[in-house]
């Protein structure tokens, strides 16, 4: 499964003003007044450096008329916190290690400061989906291998049943992972399925069995793992951070990359909601730990606490029912089940 990166492998922050970035941005404390980009930085990582809403970066930035292009910031350069109409602005001189030209519009990927990290991303999209029941029967399947195997590796014959589409040579080998369900309504919202490994079409179909050759495993390959035709995904660069246009109703954390039980900084999690329920890609999100019961010795009764403000989270990939998000920021330790909601 291939993934390419839009607009020429570019990571680019959109600093259009749009209707979310209208309220007034709040400074951390003893934010610092010039702050020189380094290898290794992330435009959401500086912008934290500065706003406790990182995803208001647009309205703190405050283009530079004498660089070009200041959708791009490079190593070298420095930022410096000017006040313009009594609200905090941010400016950029340009470093003498990167030098634009008047129409540079745009940076290769190792020279450019990102928006979002995705060394985490890519490879979780490469090896994940989420589908329904009916998609995982209705597909094709590996009924046996070569020399009755019950495993196969790289080079290996397999034999597949099931639907194999005129004209396709190339097949990702998936096998089903864990159920989501919804914990708050009990709905079933779909399967996790891995990708195994890649496998081409030798023959044709004889007796509604199909010949393949296993070329490429992440795990050895097992008779009833699944067979699709390879799909390119393309993983977009430019994720531009903002609210969701509406509330998240009933939002939980269900689940974490590898089956933890804490969740940090950059960690992967899936939420009980999707596009059905506004959720899009960029969309950031909050996450909250549900107020304790605790007993009030004064009134000698149980009185619950207030959910706890406890991280920030980017939604990157969204299906109908769940979706898939990356933690930009914990301030304590995190679990499954705790809340999502809006930032």
């Amino acid at each position: 499964m291939k993934i390419k990166p839009l607009s020429g492998c570019l990571l680019l922050l959109s600093l259009a003003f749009t209707s979310w970035t209208q309220a007034l941005v709040q400074l951390n404390d003893d934010v610092p007044q010039i702050y020189t980009v380094k290898q290794g930085d992330t435009l959401w990582g500086i912008s934290g450096l500065y706003l406790q809403e990182p995803w208001l970066w647009p309205e703190l930035w405050d283009a530079n008329p004498q660089v070009d292009n200041p959708n791009l910031i490079y190593p070298g350069d420095e930022l410096f916190l000017v006040w313009v109409g009594g609200q905090p602005r941010l400016r950029l001189r340009r470093g003498r290690e990167v030098k634009l030209s008047p129409t540079m519009r745009v940076s290769p990927l190792n020279m450019a400061i990102p928006a979002i990290p995705l060394d985490q991303i890519g490879p979780w999209l490469r090896r994940n989906r989420v589908m329904d029941a009916q998609e995982i029967k209705n597909s094709a399947y590996i009924v046996a291998a070569g020399d009755r195997a019950l495993l196969a590796g790289p080079g290996d014959t397999i034999f597949g049943r099931g639907p194999f589409p005129d004209g396709e040579r190339l097949y990702t080998i998936y096998r089903a992972g864990q159920s989501y369900i919804d914990p708050v309504t009990k709905e079933f919202l779909g399967y996790e399925v891995i990708d195994i490994g890649t496998a081409k079409l030798l023959g044709s179909n004889r007796n509604a069995v199909t010949e393949l050759e296993v070329t490429r495993i992440e795990e050895e390959v097992r008779i009833g793992d699944r067979l699709f035709p390879i799909e390119e995904r393309i993983l977009d660069a430019s994720y531009h951070p903002q609210a969701p246009a509406q509330d998240i109703a009933g939002g939980v954390m269900i689940a974490v990359e590898g089956g933890l039980t804490q969740i940090g900084d950059m960690s992967i999690v899936a939420i009980n909601k999707g596009k059905r329920d506004g959720l899009q890609i960029g969309n950031v999100v909050a996450i909250y730990q549900t107020g304790e019961q605790v007993f009030d010795k004064v009134s000698q009764t149980q009185v619950v606490l207030p959910d706890t403000r406890a991280g920030l989270a980017m939604i990157f990939e969204s299906y109908e029912k769940i979706s898939f998000a990356i933690v930009l920021r914990a301030t304590r330790p995190l679990s499954v089940f705790d809340l999502v909601k809006q930032p």
